[in-house]
Order: structure tokens, then C-alpha cells, then sequence
């Protein structure tokens, strides 16, 4: 029977935020793209937590917006509250967090989607992957044939799978079918699939085969990944329970506003841009009546009773691995945040669970001001298959199937920003090899993504990867603040920095370095009004001559507290003057991890021949060289960071690679 068939330079398999970002940069860098989703209400979900950054995470959005990313712009347009977290510490560890609109956000990026030139919304179930050779027979595929007939387990083997995996490996992806058996041919595809692979969401006795929020999952496409070879894992991920706003007694809560001057995701954007009205958050605690129900009904949690079969992320633990785990905790906090300005959900924050739902109730009403809550939507935990990392390049295409690339959840990953990061990169990496150019690799000393990508693709993920702070080695360098001035010459050389907001950042950067040219110039005496006005803002008076970059680098002063000593000085941009008092107060600090980085940059420069065979390394241990034959690294220094890998292989392998 005739089917649909058509031509793209770039498939994108799933509208999340990983494969939204995917799309776009694509498109924009000029590329036909179409981007498949299950569902239109699936774009850009936050099928989740309602908010986008923190710890971390705000560090990605900030990259992706400077090499020309979406989400930063979105959560401006769309924010109900922000805060910028972890003020009382250094600049290294700032990170700006903001309360979605979940509606709205995913709205509005849907609309950008729909407005980019070169770029084609749709919606469909991606059921296959179609390799160079495979061909599309009347008869079908194995895997086509196994979708059809609805069978659907990992572990379920079709009759020809072994010699398919052997057939297949290796060979160039040409494009996709889907479910209703159209066929989009292309010169790349990006998978996204985030949570909805073979999805199925879970909580007390009930298992339903859906996605998050009860929409469709994606069923068939799990077994085209196994014919062709590649490792799927099985993770699971949950969400707490929505309660009716008007069933929450507020006057038993802490109240937790947003900041009153706002710093923007986007760095197109001013304060004045996006001031809005925003909303409260509220806070709350467990206590051990809310632990004893929990134990109590432990027996009837799916995670604990051997239902639930995928691994769960350490670092957003349900509370019911948080009561059994931490069983010296007598509390728990529970955060209450608004899903919307449009709707009465709010979110319980820090109560992920999987429990029944009468057990849901009794926990819930045990927190204080949530006594009479009613459940809108119950907590669940969801499972879903994605794959193993290591089978990428740190360009995120697949080692052994050309043109097939991968970003967000499927990677193993957990969390909005982690998806986005990498659904950008593979988006840019996708284009640019159509383009007959070299992949942007970020590398550790780079970026936060660059360390998210390293560690996916390097180190062996057996639980959701979070991105934490103390992952990355230099984070005093990798600032929230100066992702611009890190990454915003990568975005204009692949094309999605226009020369417009160029101009303006390279004025931006012009102003930073003359300044702090200028601050070391000029140099006040020791006379009474300078030494009266250091005392008078409790700081010690002059003894000797002093310029004014030395005096700010004092822990009392700042640049603006100096002003009355510096009368050349000339009006500057807020975000100017932040990056001439975080580099001058942290001189000292920044100059040691420059120097870290020049050593960890002559590893990375350290090229391993991809012919190399580590079998034929003598004195390089077993463990070392199945770890080495199997993820391949491109350099001596990504190596150096496969777990298993020890300082003493290094050592070996420097060795064979001097010699040969």
C-alpha cells in the first residue's frame, strides 16, 4: 500500500527540552529538520517540578543561552518567581533558579518552534531506525514486525535479532519510520525520547503504559535500538503528588519570596525586560508521624516490594527512600510551589512517591498545613529505557552507527537542563556534520556541559546523572556570571549568535579588560580624606601608596564602595562591574585553576589513534584494557577518567604511545 515518504536533513526524535533545543539549533544553523512528538501537549513539558536552573542546572542554561540556546529566553517570558541560590557563598557556587509557568512555558515554546524557518512540527510515534542497508521490504523489519504484533519487552528476542545485530552494526542510520508506516529519509537523527520509552507509570498496585502525565508512550522504538546492537538500560524516575491550592492552610508555612532585583537566564535580557509580579513559595516539614506511615505501609511501595525494576536517581531520592535511608532524620523539608498563575495545583516539593493512594492521603495530611489537602493529581514513579552512554562519541553520534546521534534522558541523564544541554550540542554537532565541519566539543575546563557530555560518554552511569557542582574541577573559572565570555565566541562561529548580540557582548568584554587595566593604573596616597573615608567604611587605612585594584581585592570593599576614591571613574553596566570585582577579588584563586587547566589541557591534547588495539599494550592491566577497548577515548586524558583506568595504565599507555 502506498506510504507516506519524505526527505530531511535532520530527524528529531521527541519534543522535550532536549530535542526542542535539537530542532532549533538545526534549523537555525540552516538545516531541514522535523521534530516528531507523541504528543503536541508533550513540548516542552515539565512533566515534574515546575521550575528551570539551581544548583548547577542554572550554570547550563546560562551556557546554552551563550552559544545561542532557547530555554533561557522561554523560562524569562514565562518565570513566576526567581532566585538566585547559594548568595551567602562564593560567585562560584551562585545559580539562578526560576518558578515556571508549566502551561505557559511549554506554550510559548511550542509557538518558537512553530515560527523557525526549516523547521517541521509533528506528530507521530517513531516506531524504527532505518540503516543504509537495511531497505524496507515488503515484509518489514524484525523490529517493525515485533511493533506491529505489540511485542514490546527488552528482553523479548525476535527470531532474526543475532544476525540482524551483526548485519546492522555499523552501518550508516538514513532515516525513520513511524508507527503508521510514513518514511522521513534523512542525513542525520537526534533520538530525544526523554521518559517515554516503553514508559509505564507506577504507583501502589497500579501500573499504567504511559508517559508522564498519562500521555502515550512511546512503545516500539526500543526494539529497533536492540536490533541494532545498541545497550538499553532500564531507569526510573517519580514525581509528588498536585493538591488543590485551596485546600492548603498557608498560615502553618514559611513563606519563601522571589529576589527583589532579578538577574535574567538570558543574556539578551535586562532586569527592566522581564520585572514582573511574582508569586510565593511556601515551605514546610515531615515529621515522624508523616515517617511512621511511611514505614508502616513500606511493605505496599513498589520500590520496595520488587515491582519496580529500574534504578532511581541517588540525588532526588522518594520520600520513602529518604525515611529508610536516613532513618536518623526527624524531618524533611517540603517545598510548596505554584505550577501556574492559571491553575490551582501546587507542587509537594521533596515528596516524590510511589505509595498507594490512600497511603498518599494519610502522608500528605500528616505535614502541617496540609491537613485537609486534596490530591489533584497522584504522586507516581515512572520507568523507562534508555541506553548506555558510552557507545557515543563526546560529539554525542553513536561510535558504531553513523549519522544516529542522542541527547537528554535516553543518554541516562536526569533533570530539564541536562536534557537541554545535551540535546544542543547534538543538535549543533548533527548540523555541522552535514556541513562537511568538525564537532564543537566543550571540554571539562570549558563548560558545565563539557562536563556533563565527558562524564556520559566517559564514565559508565548505572543510576539518572545529575549535575552537581562539585562535579566540575574548575568551578571557580565555569561562573554562571561569565558564561557569555566563555562560550559566546563558540556560539557565533557555528552560526546562532547573530553579529548584532556579538557586537554587543565583544563591547561588553572591551569594557571588562579596560577597566581592569585602568583599576591597576591608578593609585591613591596615603592623605586624610583617603584615610578617613577607608575608616569610615571599616577598613584599614593606607600605609603606602595602594592602586585601586588592590584595595578592592580587600574582603570589606568592593568597586562600588571605592567610587568616592575614583574620581575618573565613568558609569559602567551592572553586569561589567560584577565581572571587575569577581575577577579582581578571586585573582589569586582563578590564577591556580588557570594553571590546573594548562595541565589537564596537555592530556587532552595527548590524540589516542582510534586503530589503536590495547591488547597489544604490555604491562596494561586486563580490567584496564576491556575498559579502554570498550569506550575508546579520543585522548590520554578522557582515559584518565574511565573508572577502572588507574595512574599506573596511564603511565603504561604514555609509554606505548611515545614508543609507537
Amino acid at each position: 500500500m502506498p506510504q507516506i515518504e519524505e526527505h530531511y536533513d535532520i530527524v528529531v526524535v521527541g519534543a522535550g527540552h532536549a530535542g526542542c533545543e535539537a530542532a532549533l539549533a538545526a534549523a537555525r544553523m540552516g538545516l531541514e529538520t522535523i521534530i516528531f512528538t507523541v504528543s503536541m501537549d508533550s513540548v516542552a513539558l515539565m512533566p515534574c517540578n515546575p521550575n528551570v536552573g539551581g544548583s548547577s542546572k542554572g550554570h547550563l542554561v546560562r551556557e546554552i543561552d551563550a552559544m545561542g540556546g532557547e530555554m533561557g529566553k522561554n523560562i524569562d517570558k514565562t518565570y513566576i518567581q526567581s532566585k538566585m541560590l547559594n548568595e551567602s557563598k562564593g560567585p562560584a557556587v551562585h545559580s539562578l533558579r526560576a518558578q515556571a509557568d508549566k502551561a505557559e512555558y511549554s506554550r510559548a515554546m511550542r509557538m518558537t518552534l512553530q515560527q523557525t524557518e526549516h523547521l517541521t512540527l509533528r506528530q507521530a510515534e517513531v516506531a524504527e531506525l532505518l540503516a543504509e542497508d537495511s531497505g524496507i521490504s515488503e515484509e518489514g523489519s524484525a523490529s517493525q514486525k515485533a511493533a506491529d504484533s505489540g511485542e514490546s519487552s527488552i528482553s523479548q528476542k525476535v527470531a532474526d535479532s543475532g544476525e540482524q545485530k551483526e548485519a546492522l552494526r555499523g552501518k550508516r542510520i538514513i532515516g525513520v519510520r513511524t508507527l503508521s508506516g510514513g518514511t522521513y529519509y534523512a542525513k542525520a537523527v537526534i533520538l530525544c525520547t526523554g521518559v517515554y520509552l516503553k514508559a509505564r507509570c507506577i504507583f501502589g498496585d497500579v501500573s499504567n503504559p504511559t508517559g508522564p502525565n498519562g500521555l502515550q508512550a512511546a512503545n516500539h522504538l526500543t526494539q529497533s535500538l536492540l536490533d541494532l546492537g545498541i545497550t538499553v538500560r532500564r531507569f526510573k524516575t517519580g514525581t509528588p503528588a498536585r493538591i488543590d491550592k485551596r485546600s492548603i492552610d498557608f498560615s502553618k508555612m514559611v513563606e519563601q519570596k522571589g529576589d527583589e532585583h532579578i538577574v535574567p537566564f538570558s543574556f539578551t535580557n535586562t532586569e527592566e525586560d522581564i520585572q514582573r509580579e511574582q508569586v510565593s513559595c511556601w515551605l514546610t516539614y515531615t515529621n515522624e508521624t508523616t515517617h511512621d506511615i511511611i514505614r508502616a505501609n513500606i511493605d505496599r511501595s513498589p520500590l520496595f516490594s520488587g515491582m519496580i525494576e529500574g534504578t532511581g536517581p541517588r540525588y532526588c531520592p522518594s520520600i520513602e527512600d529518604k525515611v529508610m535511608k536516613f532513618p536518623d532524620k526527624d524531618h524533611h523539608q517540603v517545598f510548596i510551589e505554584p505550577e501556574g498563575e492559571y491553575t490551582n495545583e501546587m507542587y509537594i516539593g521533596g515528596m516524590s512517591s510511589s505509595l498507594p493512594e490512600d497511603v498518599q492521603y494519610a502522608m500528605y495530611r500528616s505535614v502541617p498545613g496540609l491537613e485537609n489537602a486534596k490530591i489533584v493529581r497522584n504522586a507516581y514513579a515512572i520507568e523507562y529505557d534508555c541506553i548506555d552512554a558510552t557507545q557515543l562519541h563526546a560529539s554525542l553520534e553513536f561510535k558504531e552507527h553513523e549519522n544516529l546521534f542522542a541527547g537528554g534522558q535516553i543518554n541516562g541523564s536526569s533533570g530539564y537542563e541536562e536534557a537541554a544541554a545535551q540535546g544542543f550540542m547534538a543538535g549543533v554537532n548533527a548540523a555541522r556534520k552535514i556541513k562537511g565541519l568538525e564537532p564543537v566539543i566543550l571540554d571539562r575546563s570549558q563548560a558545565y556541559v563539557g562536563v556533563l557530555i565527558d562524564d556520559l560518554v566517559t564514565k559508565e552511569t548505572f543510576e539518572p546523572y545529575r549535575m552537581m557542582t562539585s562535579r566540575a574541577e574548575y568551578r571557580l573559572l565555569l561562573r554562571q556570571d561569565n558564561a557569555d565570555l566563555r562560550l559566546t565566541d563558540i556560539g557565533h562561529e557555528i552560526g546562532l549568535i547573530d553579529d548584532e548580540r556579538y557586537a554587543a557582548f565583544c563591547k561588553k568584554r572591551t569594557a571588562i579588560e579596560e577597566e581592569l587595566a585602568r583599576l591597576q593604573t591608578v593609585v591613591i596616597g596615603a592623605a586624610k580624606k583617603n584615610q578617613d573615608y577607608l575608616e569610615s567604611v571599616g577598613s584599614t587605612p593606607l600605609k603606602t601608596a595602594a592602586a585601586l585594584s588592590d584595595l578592592i581585592k580587600r574582603p570589606e570593599l568592593n568597586y562600588e564602595l571605592i567610587a568616592p576614591l575614583d574620581p575618573e571613574r565613568k558609569p559602567l553596566p551592572k553586569d561589567v562591574i560584577e565581572q571587575v570585582n569577581i575577577n579582581l577579588k578571586y585573582e589569586g584563586y582563578i590564577t591556580r585553576q588557570q594553571q590546573q587547566v594548562a595541565h589537564f589541557k596537555k592530556l587532552e591534547k595527548k590524540r589516542i589513534p582510534d586503530s589503536i588495539n590495547y591488547d597489544e599494550i604490555q604491562n596494561l592491566r586486563k580490567e584496564a584494557r576491556q575498559k579502554l577497548s570498550q569506550i575508546r577515548p579520543a585522548s590520554v586524558g578522557q582515559a584518565s577518567r574511565i573508572s577502572g583506568v588507574s595512574p599506573a595504565d596511564i603511565s603504561v599507555l604514555l609509554i606505548y604511545l611515545g614508543n609507537s
